[in-house]
């Protein structure tokens, strides 16, 4: 059969190790995150072999090392790479594999393996990393696989690229026996991957038009992995055209300008109730990118499985979401640019027949911008003073816990047209991504200011990153650490379901601002709302990390309640049951 295609050229013979540094080269990447093992050392040297082309950042813990790298991928939209080594150095990172697969974010780990004559034996750290991290759609990732020949590498080093980013995105990892990397190879490196794309049929564009063009109370909730400048500046064309309000899911609030008049609020925890009611009272539902899981819908409770009482448009990318939790009325299987494409061409009404349901929208929008002042440390002050000084390019990181309602409710990302990007943190809630997180886009993109907003709990998980953050140069990334003593999510819990009745919830903690002046960064303590705002432009011009240690008392648990408030809630519940 006659093709254009050259076939690939013959190379010069060299570690398999190397071979496989080199596959990433051509895949694009310049950066790989990880925790350095013995079974992977010919991989180590393929590395310093190419010191010029790609780095190699250390890490302290092999969790660290896997967050960082699905924030790799989430700020360039290609997968991030995480190397770590046999049993523990994989077990330890699978938080970060399972991180990536819930929030859909392309990225591969490889994991060193027991040489090939040693499998099956229990052999020191050997475990099945197919079976470890077997796929599934509920799974850690969406293929696993162990490469025992070194002429296959670079195949399967495309094919893992080809799979991430294909269809839903998501988290790939390949088990590198130590002999194989040992081994000498001449297989050429694959070209780089570009994932194929899938487009809207017209008819189910002209279906959804009739749709839309039926509805008295539309609302758009968008979010999810693939979306790019160009797709986010579509949506918003298309969302302009039809005048309709624009949610954005839980923890991709960047996906729509947050201060554009039509965008809605985020569709998650913590959710203004306002919003909550809108979602529910709408008649049409078109969820565009986003899974459509337990955190964005309430529990299953703002739209009810498996067929809502709003009319429901589904379009995802992968095949295998739609319909695998709701019944939608229409369900496209599209990427996200040619989504918003298709979108914003759809030719809209004259005049929309919902102008007043929007314009409330809004209004609920702009309400919940406003709180009433706490004393002595008001977090929604602190969030607005950290908006008001930094850069709008300025990218935000967050782990889990109530802290991060301040984020959700008060800062204004704006959309990825504008900077790509802003907002990184975990839809299946992992605690301690956030410092992680921060230290990969300030090394990334050292153009970048990068606040980091972590509790007490949360910041403690993977806090030894702070050493990386040091060791490779982060520069303007900043920690507020908020500190109440507590668990305070499940704190929170506690006090709502066995009131008055605290367990496992209280925290015995340093002094965090003494912790990171360990570490080499700048650090404060902070009490007062009056004291942040200086406190927080030294920190800023310091030219290295820095934290601020901010106290604050545990019963202002989250931005809309306390836990007094909680307890008496339960407590009348209670007596009146």
């Amino acid at each position: 059969m006659d093709t254009d295609i050259p076939p690939p050229a013959s190379v010069r013979p060299r570690l398999a190790g190397h071979a496989l540094v080199e596959a990433l080269i051509a895949q694009g990447v310049d950066t790989v995150f990880g925790v350095p093992g013995e079974s992977y050392l010919a991989v180590l040297d393929g590395l310093h072999e190419h010191r010029d082309r790609i780095r190699f950042v250390a890490c302290r813990q092999e969790g660290g090392a896997a967050f960082m790298a699905e924030a790799q991928g989430k700020l360039g939209g290609r997968p991030g790479i995480c190397f770590v080594t046999r049993g523990p150095g994989a077990t330890n990172a699978a938080i970060g594999v399972h991180t990536a697969f819930q929030d859909s974010t392309p990225m591969v780990l490889f994991v060193g393996q027991v040489a090939g004559d040693q499998r099956d034996r229990e052999a020191f750290q050997e475990i099945d990393y197919r079976q470890m991290f077997g796929p599934g759609t509920l799974g850690l990732a969406k293929w696993a696989a162990e490469v025992d020949r070194a002429d296959r590498l670079p195949e399967y080093v495309a094919r893992a690229f080809h799979t991430a980013l294909q269809g839903r995105p998501g988290p790939v990892v390949l088990a590198l026996p130590e002999d194989m990397l040992t081994s000498m190879t001449t297989a050429p490196v694959l070209p780089r991957v570009q994932p194929a794309e899938a487009w809207p049929a017209p008819a189910a564009l002209q279906a959804l038009r009739r749709l839309l063009d039926a509805a008295e109370r539309p609302l758009a909730i968008v979010g999810g992995p693939g979306w790019d400048a160009e797709a986010a500046c579509a949506l918003q064309q298309f969302a302009e055209r039809w005048q309709l309000p624009v949610a954005c899911a839980f923890r991709f609030q960047d996906t729509f300008d947050n201060r554009h008049p039509l965008y809605a609020g985020d569709v998650g925890i913590g959710i203004d109730p306002a919003l909550a009611a809108r979602v529910r009272a709408a008649d049409l539902v078109l969820a565009v990118g986003v899974r459509m899981g337990e955190m964005t819908t309430g529990g299953y409770t703002l739209l009810q499985p498996p067929r809502p009482a709003q009319m429901l448009v589904h379009i995802h990318p992968g095949p295998d979401e739609l319909g695998r939790v709701y019944a939608a009325d229409l369900m496209l299987q599209a990427g996200m640019r040619a989504a918003a494409q298709s979108l914003r061409d759809l030719q809209p009404p004259a005049t929309p027949r919902w102008a007043g349901w929007t314009a409330a929208v809004a209004a609920d929008r702009a309400a919940n911008l406003k709180s009433d002042p706490v004393e002595p440390l008001d977090m929604a002050e602190v969030v607005r003073t950290v908006q008001r000084l930094v850069p709008e390019d300025t990218v935000y990181t967050n782990g889990a816990g109530n802290f991060s309602g301040w984020l959700h409710r008060f800062v204004r990302y704006p959309g990825l047209q504008h900077h790509g990007r802003t907002q990184l943190a975990p839809t299946n809630g992992a605690m301690g991504y956030g410092l992680p997180a921060a230290v990969a886009a300030a090394l990334l993109q050292p153009h970048r200011t990068v606040i980091h907003v972590a509790g007490d709990g949360d910041l403690l998980m993977t806090g030894q990153e702070m050493a990386t953050a040091r060791a490779h140069g982060a520069g303007r990334l900043v920690t507020l650490l908020v500190d109440n003593g507590s668990y305070g999510t499940i704190r929170m819990h506690q006090e709502r379901e066995y009131p008055g009745r605290v367990s496992g919830s209280v925290l015995a903690n340093p002094d965090f601002a003494a912790l990171a002046r360990a570490y080499g960064w700048q650090a404060e303590r902070v009490e007062r709302t009056a004291d942040f705002e200086p406190a927080f432009a030294r920190l800023l011009d310091a030219g290295r990390p820095g934290l601020l240690h901010l106290m604050l008392d545990v019963d202002r648990i989250g931005s809309r309640t306390t836990l007094a408030a909680i307890r008496r809630a339960a407590l009348a519940r209670r007596a009146g049951g």
